[in-house]
């Protein structure tokens, strides 16, 4: 109940701070108006930049309302068809989402990392902790295609590779999942990572593997393997039921008409590198030719396209 109402009372008290900001500003600029103040009109202006960035953020945060929306994320990043390519862009990824998540002020843990076999990373999952954390990322769940000139190409040609995005919530001890621990297969393994550190000295990873859906997690982030334990069944338990959503929606499409086929090769975004510079998500027609920016963490446009196109 008190997280309920805390749900309903953070827009309320977020609209009230920025009306307060509004006739705040509106008296900054009739000040400098009557006093004819240069001084007073620049910070009038530059309180009016941003009041426009919290309202915009504003706005976006008004779009979840999801259950889940609020929590924390799980977000996994996996290397598909490419080799070599394909793990150093989920490098590339990886980077972005971290860069984006510091520019919101949310906290990241890094659950899991599976360098690749000769650079980059093979899949990652890492934990954004934040309030709409999950609201926010669950935009970027799918397939996402790089084209560029591989530096690992001698030849100098054009490659196009693959990374899949897996985005779950972290679900709170209110919401039950049921795991049959005959169905699990645990394992334990040595960290990778830097070299003289405890967790690569001792087998304190955990990898979990879920018989009957195939769901497999792990995490190696921390020191004592029953903590990695504790952490990969969270996980695991947030997968399941994100599993069971997805298949309870996927049956009301099939009534309804609306299935449609999931294929590898059905992208939710394109990065274009060559032979020109363009990153276009295919579900809103939103595009923009400053790769560089968003490969820097500028996802915003994205998300908010996103939530008004699902809208």
């Amino acid at each position: 109940m008190q997280q309920e109402i805390s749900r309903l009372q953070y827009p309320i008290d977020g609209w009230e701070a920025l009306h307060g900001m509004s006739e705040d500003t509106e008296i900054l600029l009739e000040l400098a108006i009557d006093e004819d103040d240069a001084e007073t009109e620049a910070e009038a202006i530059q309180t009016l930049k941003q009041l426009q960035k919290k309202m915009d953020a504003f706005e976006l945060e008004c779009m979840f309302t999801g259950e889940h929306d609020t929590a924390n994320a799980m977000l996994s990043i996996h290397a598909g068809a490419g080799g070599t390519e394909a793990q150093d862009w989920v490098d590339i990824m990886l980077r972005m989402y971290l860069r984006w998540t510091e520019a919101k002020g949310f906290k990241t843990d890094i659950l899991d990392l599976q360098p690749g076999d000769e650079a980059g990373v093979k899949s990652t999952t890492i934990m954004v902790k934040g309030r709409y954390a999950y609201g926010y990322l669950r935009s970027e769940m799918g397939i996402h295609r790089l084209v560029r000139i591989s530096p690992f190409d001698a030849c100098g040609r054009r490659h196009t590779s693959f990374a899949s995005v897996f985005i779950f919530p972290e679900l709170d001890d209110a919401i039950e999942v049921d795991i049959n621990e005959k169905d699990l297969r645990i394992d334990t393994y040595r960290a990778s990572g830097a070299g003289g550190q405890h967790v690569n000295k001792t087998n304190s990873a955990i990898r979990i593997t879920h018989l009957p859906t195939n769901i497999v997690v792990q995490c190696q982030n921390e020191r004592s393997q029953h903590r990695n334990k504790d952490i990969a069944m969270k996980m695991l338990k947030s997968r399941l039921y994100e599993r069971e959503q997805k298949l309870q929606k996927e049956q009301r499409q099939e009534l309804q008409g609306e299935k449609k086929e999931i294929a590898w090769g059905s992208q939710i975004r394109s990065y274009v590198m060559q032979p020109y510079q363009m990153i276009k998500d295919h579900r809103t027609n939103h595009e923009t030719g400053n790769v560089s920016a968003v490969l820097d963490g500028a996802l915003d446009p994205f998300i908010k396209d996103y939530l008004l196109w699902q809208k």
